[in-house]
């Protein structure tokens, strides 16, 4: 593959490097792409040409997933040298780990990302990516490293439904409630594992009547059998490790190293399943039972090295009743309410005699595509538009649409400049119950609902997260998302200065997200902007017939 700058005239067939308006990065140049490149003022463009024998990214995507995507796993369709392997059900991911690392040892070029090895997955959750580097690859560097990969090196084990039993001693001073909860819990477990609710059986707390109980489970075809004990294991001669000897079983392994979970025990009748339960499995918190259960529901053999194995890894969680030396589980992130400022009042003077929110994009007027957008993301209400100039037929526009409702926030003073939408917008904002607001152009109607997501996404005051600011090829683009805390500052601009101008007091608290789509770059405010915004649109259109 040849990559670096060219001549524009000799870009035809290659591989846009770098989102360049109105194209994005990997679009496939054609000569009407590059004369209109060439009107917009571009003699040279970085571009990536494929040599005889290479593969486009989406194809050396499409091979390696086609290879990895095991039983019960599916690969959606390549996009920008991606694809992504999804589960078909629920179950535990299994993992060649030594073939797998030697797939991303093999070049640098092709990656592979996975869940960790037996993570729980339910239908539809990601399993692996695979992502193609470059925007080609040598056809025989694909060719070498699926010979590296034998065959099921990544696949998903279903969970199939158990013929479980949970016996649970007690002692004279045993809680009632105590053993219900520990009923309730295990009956959650393996609901979620696809297994029926288990039998429940109320037995002393003694080695004897443990060894009668599990020979008389045996007997019953009972497999997996789970004893809740009424006090913890102290030692391989305690009361359910030898109960489990005395009825002519095994003890595999007592303890193991996963916390919670460290007083597990692994035993063996015949070819019967034993497990006395750790206390905290009573909590329905994830512990090491839980990574247990979940290989015995998967049809995954369990033995006391896969035990001492769990942990590394294994420091899952706080336990309540120990807190020290760990730290208290932090709070649980809330909802941000989050809304939208849409700066629509303009009077479009470079436009020339057109208002540029009334034109037509291609069909519907540029301020109600661009206000669809913002409702089609899903996450901001209310929606805030404010208008000036035209304001009769804007309101009108967006009151047509499907994209309301709207709070509309007039300006009459509109003329003075950008500012003074600004400062009419917040000073309403200020007046509802918002932790950040988006404040968005309505003449970007090229800005996409899945780059607003990805703008809320990334907003986490409490992070350091408190204004976001899109960027494309390391420049700043529209729209930003503000925390709450950083709005009065807008209130003293003047003039035609917007939000941007402060941008650069907030550093600290600044976070610049990274994004392909080159539209958040183009606010179209002259004929010429709005003419290649169009072509480029009906281009795009074209490509996708």
């Amino acid at each position: 593959m040849h990559f670096g700058p060219r001549p524009l005239a000799t870009c035809i067939g290659a591989l846009l490097a770098h989102a360049t308006p109105p194209f994005k990065k990997g679009h496939r140049l054609t000569e009407a792409d590059c004369a209109l490149l060439a009107n917009a003022g571009h003699d040279f463009v970085i571009v990536a040409s494929l040599e005889p024998g290479d593969l486009h990214e989406d194809a050396a995507a499409t091979r390696l997933a086609a290879a990895l995507a095991g039983p019960g796993l599916r690969a959606e369709a390549a996009f920008t040298g991606r694809v992504n392997l999804f589960a078909e059900q629920a179950g535990l991911v299994v993992i060649d780990r030594t073939a797998l690392e030697a797939l991303n040892h093999h070049d640098e070029r092709l990656t592979l990302a996975t869940l960790p090895p037996y993570a729980a997955v339910r239908a539809g959750d990601m399993v692996a990516t695979i992502k193609i580097i470059p925007f080609a690859v040598p056809g025989a560097l694909v060719e070498t490293a699926l010979a590296l990969l034998p065959p099921q090196a990544l696949r998903l084990a279903p969970f199939r439904p158990l013929r479980p039993l949970l016996l649970d001693t007690l002692l004279p001073g045993t809680k009632p409630s105590l053993a219900e909860k520990a009923q309730r819990v295990t009956a959650d477990r393996l609901s979620a594992l696809g297994s029926p609710l288990p039998p429940v059986r109320a037995l002393p707390h003694r080695q004897d009547a443990v060894a009668a109980a599990l020979k008389h489970a045996v007997a019953e075809g009972f497999d997996p059998i789970l004893v809740m004990g009424a006090s913890a294991v102290a030692d391989r001669a305690d009361v359910i490790p030898a109960g489990i000897e005395q009825a002519g079983g095994t003890v595999l392994q007592v303890g193991m190293p996963v916390d919670p979970g460290n007083l597990l025990i692994l035993g063996q009748i015949g070819d019967t399943r034993v497990l006395g339960l750790p206390g905290c499995a009573r909590s329905p918190k994830l512990n090491g039972f839980d990574w247990v259960l979940q290989r015995f529901a998967a049809g995954i053999a369990v033995t006391a090295a896969d035990v001492r194995a769990m942990g590394i890894g294994g420091l899952l969680m706080e336990i309540p009743s120990r807190p020290q030396p760990r730290l208290p589980e932090p709070e649980p992130r809330k909802a941000l309410r989050l809304g939208a400022l849409l700066l629509a009042a303009g009077q479009s003077r470079r436009m020339g005699p057109d208002s540029k929110l009334l034109l037509p994009f291609p069909e519907k007027p540029m301020v109600v595509v661009t206000a669809e957008r913002l409702r089609a993301a899903g996450v901001f209400a209310p929606i805030l538009v404010v208008t000036g100039s035209r304001q009769v037929e804007v309101r009108a526009a967006l009151d047509a649409s499907e994209a309301g409702p709207f709070v509309f926030v007039d300006t009459p003073d509109y003329a003075e400049g950008l500012s003074r939408s600004l400062i009419a917008g917040i000073q309403h904002a200020l007046t509802l119950p918002l932790d950040g607001l988006l404040i968005a152009l309505a003449d970007m109607p090229l800005v996409g609902a899945e780059d607003l997501r990805a703008l809320a996404a990334a907003f986490d005051p409490t992070a350091g997260r408190a204004l976001i600011v899109p960027t494309v090829n390391g420049q700043r683009g529209n729209p930003s998302l503000w925390a709450r805390d950083l709005w009065p500052e807008m209130l003293a601009l003047t003039g035609d200065q917007g939000a941007k101008r402060l941008m650069d007091r907030f550093t600290g608290q600044l976070f610049e997200l990274a994004c392909d789509n080159p539209g958040l770059l183009a606010d179209l405010d002259t004929p010429e902007a709005y003419r290649i915004a169009l072509a480029s649109l009906r281009l795009s259109s074209s490509d996708t017939k």
